[in-house]
């Protein structure tokens, strides 16, 4: 068979939601037994979001293979459980470098460099390229941006030129727009959608399936009123009502008949029936918590939640695992001091500190990891979380009052953590970070050995710092341990305090690998440890 494509394009306004319906269209064909992937494209010109400041765009998320990739594919893993990878997301500024590279060694042959055809053809073979590689049955391609900027105008133009050459068997475009309610007028408003799909026809694309954000219900007089002026049919007119939780939206769209839908214009079998059977199950025990278990994240992008959001979605799998609702509160760390921790954490039965980089809100991370380690509140450091376990530990019970690490303090006379010796001479900032899926080795009398239930784990990375081995035995011998170690260059990886009740810091991302069907062990423990703080 053929692989099929279906690209989702947004219009009107930027945040409706494509990842999360892109995602939840594949989760419900991939449980009809199709396999799925997904991808994103991105319209900016940065390569990756590794160098993007998280109030820019949110979190950047990290695959098994190292890519630094935008956050919603974390929703597509997190729905589909399966791994994305570095062909998943593509930027321009990935697309024109690469046009670029092929122009100054003379690929091109003289010829003049062009939008049309070099870089759209470029998109095209990005876009085809998961299907080809990987035999997927449908790959489902995420156009970033809204429809009539210009940036996303070559990825217009690409998906144009792709579905001539692929047929319309083999190719679909849904459209995501908004229908906005005017409650001085008591209307709902088609206007903005009608002018969505008028600027894509403008770029030759006409959208198979219409997918209609919107607070209130449509009726039937204003689907058939959008089909009418949209050239769609009336059930390709789909209406995707704001819901509590993104894990609602897969039943959602399956109720609107979405998957039917595709299926039927991609010329794919519906004899198979999705199977939902653990997502009902998931959402059963989403919405009738037994309990709620208040834990506090410490970290410098707090205003902006999708700068954690690997972290907040893990949690709430592993509140689920639990039975529990998990209430997370963001402290930022630039406001907790000796003073006031008491006040901002007091109320705290788990505290998470978070990852990030550089010196704002240094100091009040370190605080924090104080006040739960010497108040016995169940701890989790993710990343710099964990090595400002490692400092706080290192000057307030080994006495070493100057511990930092260099990232902070280049002259520090206790560098506790170090800059990786494979980092010393790395210049650009781009890409090279430690990143990706690095093997670990877990000592069997630990907590997280208890949590993963196995000796050895793997996990996705993103750093450029380490625990320096020199202070391995000075912190053993006062009762911070080394727990997991990179079985090839030694490095360590997750520290324990065996006389807490539960003490954990890890040097890598468990959050990435948190999925609906699979919560992260360790986020399981964490919150479980919670539950039990008195």
């Amino acid at each position: 068979m053929a692989t099929k494509y279906i690209f989702v394009t947004g219009g009107v306004t930027s945040s409706l939601g494509k990842g999360i319906i892109s995602a939840s269209l594949a989760k419900l064909l991939q449980a009809r037994g199709y396999s799925v992937t997904i991808q994103k494209l991105d319209p900016y010109l940065n390569v990756d979001p590794g160098t993007l400041n998280p109030y820019e765009h949110g979190e950047c998320y990290v695959t098994e293979d190292g890519a630094e990739t935008d956050l919603d594919l974390g929703h597509y893993e997190r729905f589909l459980n399966i791994h994305t990878a570095q062909a998943n997301n593509v930027t321009t500024g990935r697309i024109y470098r690469s046009v670029i590279d092929k122009e100054r060694k003379g690929e091109y042959l003289g010829k003049t460099v062009q939008v049309i055809p070099h870089i759209t053809d470029e998109i095209k073979y990005r876009i085809q390229l998961l299907g080809t590689r990987h035999k997927f049955d449908v790959v489902i391609t995420e156009i970033g941006g809204t429809v009539g900027d210009i940036e996303s105008l070559p990825y217009v133009e690409a998906v144009r030129q792709l579905r001539y050459e692929l047929g319309a068997e083999n190719s679909l475009v849904v459209h995501l727009t908004l229908v906005p309610y005017l409650a001085a007028a008591g209307e709902l408003k088609t206007k903005p959608t009608q002018h969505s799909v008028k600027t894509l026809l403008e770029n030759g694309v006409q959208p198979d399936v219409l997918v209609l954000r919107t607070e209130k219900s449509l009726g039937q007089e204003i689907r058939r009123k959008v089909a009418q002026f949209c050239n769609v049919e009336k059930d390709c007119v789909i209406e995707s009502i704001d819901v509590s939780s993104i894990y609602e939206v897969p039943m959602l769209m399956q109720k609107e008949g979405l998957d039917q839908t595709v299926l039927r214009k991609l010329n794919l079998s519906s004899e198979q029936s999705a199977k939902m059977d653990e997502w009902v199950e998931f959402l059963d025990k989403l919405h009738h918590p037994e309990s709620e278990t208040d834990i506090v994240l410490v970290g410098k992008y707090t205003s902006l939640p999708d700068a954690y959001k690997s972290i907040s979605e893990a949690f709430l799998h592993a509140g689920v695992a639990n039975r529990t609702k998990v209430r997370l509160k963001m402290v930022n760390s630039e406001k907790v001091t000796d003073e006031n921790v008491a006040e901002l954490l007091g109320n705290a039965r788990g505290i998470l500190v978070a990852p990030g980089f550089g010196e704002r809100g240094f100091s009040g991370k370190i605080v924090a990891v104080r006040y739960a380690r010497e108040n016995d509140i169940p701890f989790l450091g993710i990343c710099l979380g964990m090595q400002c376990a490692v400092i706080e530990f290192a000057r307030n019970v080994l006495g070493l009052s100057e511990a930092c690490t260099t990232e902070i303090n280049i002259h520090t006379p206790y560098p506790v953590i170090d800059l990786m010796e494979a980092q010393k001479y790395v210049t650009d900032k781009g890409g090279t970070m430690r990143l990706g899926a690095y093997p670990c080795t877990l000592s069997m009398d630990s907590l997280s050995y208890k949590a993963y239930k196995r000796k050895d784990i793997s996990e996705r990375h993103r750093h450029r710092y380490e625990l320096n081995n020199q202070y391995l035995e000075a912190l053993s011998e006062k009762g911070m341990k080394a727990i997991g170690f990179n079985p090839e260059t030694n490095l360590a990886e997750v520290v324990e305090i065996p006389a807490h009740s539960w003490f954990v810091g890890v040097q890598f991302h468990p959050e990435y690998k948190s999925t609906v069907l699979n919560p992260h062990p360790l986020f399981v423990e964490f919150v479980k440890a919670a539950m039990n703080k008195a």
